[in-house]
């Protein structure tokens, strides 16, 4: 397939990118991107989450009241659970909530995530986007010329470029990425994907190789 390529500026140069069907026409696999999605963000929780049990409860070992005799029920510890501030019961202790993916799989998911971000034409493309220092006003200057300064997107670049990745940082909606940082969830949480064209080659290598 064929997406027409425009300048920084939003000019449309007359010419056109292709994009491999191999990579953005592939039929979606959604089981794999549910997969995929549900990983990444699962790495994302630090499951440092604590509460104490009763064994970590500090307070007096005194009995409260004698064994017998008080028509209440029998009560040995300050530490039980069915007092205020006793230790909680099956409470929550630290883990891991990552789980394993295999990389074929997380290939399918984003051939998948590409895919259906081209059927739904939120696929972008520009020649190159040159920031000579880190000015907000420049980067919605660049967004304003495209038609994307009240519209959620992701820029992808094919190489690290600090001034953009700095000048897009007071923007909440959207994004500057590399394409090797490129994932499943960062491309279906895109809104629309902005790529440079350098970015292309470099995301169909890596998926086409995998």
């Amino acid at each position: 397939m064929e997406v027409n390529i425009f300048s920084q500026k939003g000019k449309d140069l007359g010419r056109k990118a292709a994009l491999s069907d191999s990579v953005f026409k592939v039929d979606p696999n959604e089981h794999a991107v549910y997969l995929d999605v549900k990983q990444y963000l699962a790495n994302q929780r630090q499951g440092t989450h604590k509460a104490k049990e009763r064994s970590e409860i500090s307070r007096t070992t005194k009995k409260l009241h004698k064994q017998k005799g008080t028509g209440g029920a029998r009560h040995g510890s300050m530490r039980s659970p069915l007092y205020r501030g006793g230790g909680t019961v099956f409470g929550p202790r630290p883990h891991e909530y990552g789980f394993k993916l295999n990389k074929k799989l997380k290939t399918v998911a984003r051939k998948s995530a590409l895919s259906m971000m081209a059927a739904e034409d939120q696929i972008f493309v520009i020649d190159k986007i040159s920031i000579k220092e880190p000015k907000t006003k420049e980067y919605s200057a660049f967004l304003g010329a495209l038609g994307f300064s009240e519209k959620k997107c992701t820029v992808v670049l094919p190489e690290p470029d600090k001034n953009v990745y700095l000048s897009s940082r007071n923007f909440e909606g959207s994004n500057v990425v590399t394409a090797s940082e490129l994932n499943t969830y960062s491309i279906l949480n895109a809104g629309t994907l902005i790529l440079v064209e350098g970015a292309i080659e470099k995301i169909e290598t890596a998926l086409m190789t995998k």
